[in-house]
């Protein structure tokens, strides 16, 4: 059955308790959601911290999901979750955080709202969000969606450093493995 909906792509990140398990906690609530099909994962960033260096690293990746809801509401589901997942959200919006679900791009273009604009206004700043993102526009699922296409050329001509940031070596529960 194919899914029903248009492609988004969010990026999730974690810094506090079992990483890798916070974000495959928010995958699954992701998929969870009437409406919602995660299609794509990029590999995984382990990055420093950015703007408050006194914290521990993060765990960042990009997915892709297919989605009937708009923008808007998917906003209040992915905060929700988080909020359900342990996030507890500060004055520091740089600070730790369990996890951290960012509505990256949505397929249909630009949204505004006084709470989400998307494409998020900082993406290009962000190297944990680039290079897996770089990564993940490669995934089939995405690759041959025309509307990616200038995406990824602009994905393409940045030049993002490397510094801070390691491809992730540990364990990725989200991900199945064949047998």
């Amino acid at each position: 059955m194919s899914p029903q909906g248009r492609q988004l792509i969010l990026g999730l990140g974690s810094n506090l308790g079992d990483r890798p398990q916070n974000i495959a906690d928010a995958i699954t609530a992701l998929s969870l959601v009437p409406g919602i099909q995660v299609v794509a994962y990029s590999q995984v960033i382990d990055s420093d911290p950015v703007g408050f260096q006194d914290q521990g690293n993060f765990l960042n990746c990009c997915i892709a999901i297919v989605c009937n809801l708009n923008a808007g509401d998917l906003l209040k589901k992915t905060l929700a979750m988080e909020e359900t997942l342990g996030r507890v959200r500060t004055e520091n919006k740089n600070g730790p955080r369990v996890i951290d679900i960012d509505l990256l791009f949505d397929v249909a273009g630009e949204y505004e709202s006084p709470e989400l604009t998307l494409p998020h206004p900082r993406w290009k700043e962000r190297g944990f969000v680039v290079i897996p993102l770089r990564q993940l526009l490669q995934e089939p699922t995405l690759a041959n969606h025309r509307e990616w296409i200038s995406l990824k050329a602009e994905v393409d001509a940045l030049t993002i450093g490397g510094a801070g940031l390691r491809v992730w070596q540990g364990p990725t529960p989200w991900i199945k493995t064949q047998p």
